[in-house]
């Protein structure tokens, strides 16, 4: 069946999204594998071809690739970043490490509106960069069309072949006229409204039927979108003596948070169990700083709860499948795709998980979607808004929220870069960079650096912080975040510290104290998703914590901005932080996605 789009993955961090933007655009799109497609199997099954991103250099030996003949078997065929990169490679043209990487937002200049930039003559329009590599040289046949102020080839065409090739992520919300792009992508394949999100749920309850069989499922629900909606799609196939719901306390929900889940969930007919195992998850905790070391923790800890209520109800293991709300950023990140790389190890990925979904003794039911698709089927499904437009919430919790350190360290060991001189010198803005690491993106690649820590003694442009947040990461790879001090003294020291239950109520307090604000301001729905970070910086308390905010702005995770917060909101918020004994700072997070992750663990 040629009435679909084949995205072939080369492990980029978007890859996946493609094909989900795709859809969501009216077209069936589904991931190939370009080291054995061939030209007859594209032939007979795709109308078009899309090459993804990836972490590797095409110019690398072994960097994936697919078979230069795809080019040539008379399909539409986009390449995007890395895709981009292996067409021109391929096709006689030269790629080389860039003078200046991109990462975040740039500016395209349209030269020629034709191909995927049709209706775009002579415009300019934002769109979203992550690559370190660049083209230099065209093949024989390709011309520009679109370029950056740092990237010269930002997109290229060779009209006579339908090769188009772009240096920008086009599948990303943040890309200004992305859906443009692909749409007419889409009509050069001739699959305009060719498919419908409610064609997913239909097939979806099909292939799940089928995949449970006989069989019954011991579903773990975190009370957040995700898992609400995975475990509303199963109740529609199977009777409740099949389908057993386990929300498990860990001691890193919110204020009040399990209560809440229990009661919103009962209103809604959706039959909750509680297991309390805190004390456990505390204890197994204790003394940990490194971040993978808690996800993994954490992640089989969940297993070792359910197996214990398994065996408590005397259920037969053989019978029943492990149910979650898994979605596929959390899949990408864990680097669970074949050439992509690990970014941070989610809960539902640890290896004792991996292990039973490679034996078929787990069910997931919106894997392969993003947040916004999964709140779509929420609403088709019939659940409420309160609980579908939830705030995203991570399975482990304010666990993850709560950085660690097991040294001390002085504020100011650390260099500032000298690239970083003049521009902080033109905005009259000092920096720090701070003795601790968070993860991030970076090309499709992890990173685990240092976040540079603004301060400014007078005034300065919400437009002048958010040019530099973008401009450091690319200056120099060491820094992967950018923070503004909005409240509080400057940190002198980074404390020995790890989890313990004053300071994960601590940081509860705190992440009440923002939500309750939200609601207070009306603008919890104005921003995606707001977590709220407690990290082991001290002015002068041997056990101080600062606060960093990071509210963004996203549709689907994988790309976020920060939220426009107003002076006045974060000025009245900060007093109020600053009013929980042993908080000490306040910072705001200025980071994009690519180069900063939406958490910092």
């Amino acid at each position: 069946m040629t009435s679909k789009i084949g995205v072939l993955d080369f492990g980029g961090q978007y890859a996946h999204l493609i094909a989900s933007r795709i859809r969501r655009l009216g077209a069936l799109a589904e991931i190939a594998d370009p080291e054995t497609l061939t030209v007859e199997e594209a032939r007979s099954t795709y109308a078009g071809l899309i090459l993804s991103g990836g972490p590797s250099s095409v110019y690398e030996p072994g960097a994936p690739a697919s078979d230069p003949a795809l080019f040539s078997a008379g399909l539409p065929v986009l390449g995007i970043c890395y895709g981009h990169q292996l067409m021109m490679h391929q096709l006689g043209g030269t790629v080389e490490t860039a003078n200046t990487h991109e990462f975040g937002r740039a500016v395209l200049h349209v030269s020629r509106g034709e191909g995927i930039l049709t209706g775009e003559a002579g415009q300019t329009a934002s769109v979203w960069m992550s690559h370190g590599d660049e083209v230099v040289r065209l093949p024989e046949g390709f011309e520009t069309i679109a370029s950056t102020d740092d990237c010269r080839f930002a997109a290229v065409w060779n009209a006579a072949r339908r090769l188009y090739g772009i240096q920008f992520h086009p599948e990303v919300t943040h890309t200004e006229h992305g859906d443009l792009y692909l749409k007419n992508f889409i009509k050069i394949c001739n699959l305009e409204g060719t498919y419908r999100l409610e064609d997913f749920l239909t097939q979806a309850r099909s292939r799940l039927a089928e995949q449970i069989g006989d069989r019954s499922v011991f579903f773990l629900l975190s009370g957040g979108v995700d898992s609400t909606v995975a475990f509303t799609m199963l109740t529609d196939i199977l009777p409740p003596d099949r389908l057993y719901g386990l929300f498990i306390d860990t001691g890193f929900m919110r204020k009040d948070e399990g209560i809440a889940v229990e009661r919103a969930l009962k209103s809604h007919n959706i039959k909750l169990n509680v297991e309390d195992a805190s004390q456990v998850f505390m204890e197994r905790l204790a003394g940990v700083v490194d971040p993978e070391k808690k996800r993994k923790i954490i992640g089989d800890l969940f297993i070792e709860v359910q197996a214990a209520r398994v065996l408590k109800l005397n259920l037969d293991p053989a019978r029943w499948m492990l149910g979650q709300g898994t979605i596929y950023p959390d899949t990408i990140e864990s680097g669970g795709t074949k050439k992509s790389h690990l970014i941070k190890t989610h809960h539902n990925r640890v290896p004792a998980i991996q292990k039973m979904i490679d034996e078929g003794k787990v069910i997931e039911p919106i894997k392969d979607l993003y947040k916004d698709e999964v709140r779509q089927v929420g609403t088709l499904l019939g659940l409420p808004d309160e609980l579908v437009f939830r705030h995203p919430f991570p399975g482990p919790g304010l666990a993850i929220r709560c950085l660690c350190s097991d040294s001390v360290e002085k504020v100011g060991s650390l260099p500032v870069p000298k690239a970083f001189d003049s521009l902080l010198k033109a905005h009259n803005v000092s920096c720090d960079i701070l003795p601790l690491r968070s993860v991030g993106v970076q090309g499709d690649q992890r990173s685990y650096a240092h976040p540079a820590a603004l301060h400014a003694s007078g005034g300065v442009s919400r437009a002048s912080l958010l040019e530099i947040a973008r401009a450091l990461p690319n200056l120099d790879r060491s820094v992967n975040r950018v923070l503004f001090l909005v409240g509080g003294q400057r940190p002198s020291q980074v404390r020995k510290s790890t989890l313990t239950i004053d300071r994960i109520n601590r940081l509860r307090e705190a992440d009440h104290a923002v939500s309750a604000f939200l609601f207070e301001k009306q603008i919890y729905d104005t921003i995606w998703q707001f977590p709220v970070v407690l990290v082991p910086l001290s002015t002068k308390a041997e056990d101080g914590d600062s606060v960093i905010l990071r509210p963004v702005v996203s549709a689907d995770a994988m790309t976020v901005s920060p939220y426009p917060m107003t002076e006045e909101h974060l000025a009245e918020l900060s007093k109020r932080l600053l009013g929980i004994p042993r908080i000490e700072s306040v910072f705001f997070d200025l980071t994009t996605k690519p180069p900063g992750t939406i958490e910092w663990e």
